[in-house]
C-alpha cells in the first residue's frame, strides 16, 4: 500500500487546487463581464486583475464551497444495479458562516441506500458525513459533515430570476474540481422516468458529465441550482441538444426546515409503484418494472402501454404522475388499464412509500 504523501506535498497539492479554482474563477469573471471588458484580457494568464475584483472574489468563494461527495452503498442496495455501489459526485456547503449547522446539499440518488459517505473540500480535507435528510419530491439530500471543512458556505440566491440565455457557472467538487460556463437554454417542466416530476427545471448547455450534485452559480456567486442529469433534449422535448438538467434552488427554501427536523418531507410520502416509463408516440410506455415492486406484483410488464389510471385517460407522463399522487397516501390501490401485447388488461397496484422499498443501514 502506498505511503501517505508528506505534509509539505499535501500542502502543495492544496495550493495547486486553490490556484486552479482562482484561475477558473477569473475566467468565469471574464465570461460574465461585458464584451468590452472581457476583451481587455487575452487569456486567463493575462487576467491578473479581472474586470471586477468584487465579482472575482465572489466567484472564487462560491467555487470553494463546492465539495466532492464519495459514497459506498450497502452491498444489497436495490439501486446498485443502476447507480453502482461506489458513487462519486458533488455537493455544496450551505448554512451560516462559521455556524455549527452548516450542511452539504447534494442530489438524493447519490446517497440513496448509502453505507458510508465522505466529503472532500477544495483544500483537500476529507471528512465522513451523515445523511440528515432526503426528499424524493425535489430530489435533494442534506449531509452533515462530521468534521471541520475549510470553505465558507455559499450564498443562496433565487432561481426564479434565472432566465433563458443567462450565462451561469457550473462547479463540480472532488479531486478534479472543474469550473465551466454554460448557457440556460430552457426552463420547463421535467418528467423523469423514475416517478419524478419538476414543474420548472433549469436546462443548460453545453453538457457536463460530472453533473451529479454540481453547483449552478450566478454572476454574483450565489447558488441557483443543483445538477441532476445529462439530457439529450435540453432545448425542448424531442429536439436534440445535449445538456444538463438542474433542480432550482428555490425548491429547497420551503422544504429545508422540515427536512432537517424530520429527515424528509410529507410531500415525498406519496404513492409509488416501481415503474420506469417514457412518453412514446403520445403514449406512456413502461420501460422497466423494478423487481419485487408493487407494479411487478400486480403484473405490469416492460412494453405495456398505460391507457388509463383510476379511470382517467393518461395524457402524458406528467399527467400520469399527478393523477397517481392525488389518489391518496402510500398504500392506496391504483387502478391501471394497460395494453399488454394484444390484450387490454385491468390491473390493481397496491402502492407503497418509495422509502419503504429502499434498503437502509441498520441503526447502531
Amino acid at each position: 500500500m502506498a505511503s501517505p504523501a508528506p505534509r509539505n506535498s499535501r500542502a502543495s497539492l492544496s495550493a495547486l487546487a486553490r490556484h486552479a479554482v482562482s484561475a477558473a474563477a477569473a475566467a468565469a469573471a471574464l465570461a460574465f463581464a461585458p464584451p468590452a471588458a472581457a476583451a481587455m484580457a487575452h487569456s486567463v494568464a493575462d487576467a491578473q486583475s479581472p474586470p471586477s475584483d468584487t465579482a472575482y472574489r465572489q466567484l472564487v468563494q462560491a467555487a470553494k464551497a463546492v465539495v466532492g461527495v464519495k459514497v459506498r452503498a450497502l452491498p444489497d442496495a436495490r439501486s446498485n444495479e443502476t447507480l453502482g455501489q461506489e458513487r462519486e459526485g458533488s455537493g455544496v456547503l450551505i448554512g451560516e458562516e462559521g455556524g455549527k449547522d452548516s450542511l452539504v446539499l447534494t442530489m438524493g440518488y447519490l446517497v440513496q441506500e448509502a453505507d458510508q459517505v465522505q466529503v472532500t473540500d477544495s483544500d483537500g480535507q476529507t471528512v465522513p458525513a451523515s445523511i440528515v435528510a432526503a426528499d424524493d419530491a425535489t430530489g435533494f439530500a442534506l449531509l452533515k459533515p462530521l468534521g471541520p471543512l475549510a470553505p465558507k458556505p455559499i450564498r443562496v440566491g433565487t432561481s426564479a430570476a434565472v432566465g433563458q440565455l443567462d450565462r451561469l457557472m457550473i462547479v463540480s467538487g472532488g479531486d478534479a474540481q472543474a469550473i465551466s460556463i454554460a448557457t440556460v437554454v430552457s426552463r420547463r417542466p421535467f418528467a423523469g422516468y423514475w416517478e419524478y416530476l419538476l414543474d420548472d427545471a433549469i436546462f443548460t448547455a453545453p453538457p457536463r458529465l460530472d453533473h451529479s450534485g454540481a453547483a449552478l452559480i450566478n454572476k454574483d456567486g450565489e447558488l441557483v441550482g443543483i445538477g441532476s442529469l445529462f439530457v439529450m433534449d435540453a432545448l425542448k422535448s424531442g429536439e436534440k441538444l445535449p445538456g444538463n438538467m438542474f433542480v432550482p434552488i428555490d425548491l429547497l427554501k420551503p422544504a429545508i426546515g422540515e427536512m432537517v427536523r424530520t429527515g424528509g418531507r410529507r410531500a415525498s410520502h406519496r404513492p409509488w409503484l416501481g415503474v420506469d416509463s417514457l412518453e412514446e408516440d403520445g403514449r406512456v410506455k413502461v420501460m422497466q418494472v423494478s423487481d419485487e415492486s408493487p407494479a411487478a406484483k400486480a403484473g405490469l410488464k416492460a412494453g405495456d402501454i398505460i391507457l388509463f389510471i383510476d379511470g382517467v385517460p393518461v395524457e402524458s407522463l406528467a399527467h400520469f404522475y399527478r393523477v397517481m399522487w392525488k389518489s391518496g397516501p402510500p398504500g392506496v390501490d391504483v387502478r391501471l388499464t394497460v395494453l399488454q401485447g394484444p390484450e387490454v388488461r385491468e390491473l390493481t397496484v397496491r402502492s407503497i412509500d418509495r422509502q419503504d422499498f429502499m434498503r437502509h443501514k441498520p441503526a447502531v
